[in-house]
């Protein structure tokens, strides 16, 4: 499977980007969002995390290949696990993505079905079984660093905040004063931090009270 490419933006439209790649052009389907943070790289070499679902009726025979980019690895993570709920294909997940992945894992962690509902494609009964499957799954990426562009937010470091929003719970932490927790240990870079312990040491040594 293809995973990430990169190439010169040469086309830009309201549902894909067309790379091009030597002497090849290739079409990749991206959500509003991204096309949103890659309005200015027209005609500039960027680079794609990239997953490949079969488009069609595969009893019939008539499939397409299509190839769906996102900005992070974080990104394509996220969309993946958004489409294991029962209604949300990938071209359901990908119409959806009109916010960072940041605020519709924490519309989604604090069942916010209002939100979610909202989001194109999405309405209220698809909303809440997007609760139901993914509440306990997604405190990683409500946790992700707001920027698009940070390069620090790799499958890796998500898995270490991710421990660290479990344990800062079991030690009797809300769930919102875990994630400013986080937010603050983290704020100086997340790639310093090796595992969970590393993480916690520091939050607690950056909170002592005067």
């Amino acid at each position: 499977m293809i995973t990430q490419i990169t190439g010169k933006l040469v086309k830009l439209s309201d549902e894909q980007v067309v790379l091009e790649i030597g002497p090849f052009q290739l079409e990749v389907l991206v959500s509003d969002y991204t096309r949103r943070q890659l309005q200015h790289e027209l005609n500039k070499e960027i680079q794609l995390h990239t997953l490949v679902y079969l488009d069609g009726n595969i009893t019939q025979g008539k499939v397409v290949p299509r190839m769906i980019g996102f900005l992070t690895e974080a990104e394509r993570e996220f969309f993946d696990l958004f489409c294991i709920v029962d209604g949300v294909g990938s071209k359901k997940a990908l119409r959806a993505m009109v916010r960072p992945v940041r605020e519709i894992a924490a519309a989604i962690e604090d069942q916010n079905v209002k939100v979610l509902a909202g989001l194109p494609g999405i309405g209220p009964a698809t909303a809440e079984r997007i609760v139901a499957k993914l509440r306990r799954k997604v405190p990683k990426f409500a946790l992700m660093a707001a920027r698009p562009d940070d390069d620090e937010i790799t499958p890796e470091v998500l898995d270490v905040i991710a421990d660290t929003f479990e344990a800062l719970i079991s030690l009797g932490h809300s769930e919102a004063e875990a994630r400013r927790l986080i937010d603050k240990g983290t704020e100086n870079g997340k790639k310093k931090f090796k595992d969970s312990s590393a993480l916690i040491e520091a939050i607690y040594k950056n909170n002592k009270p005067n």
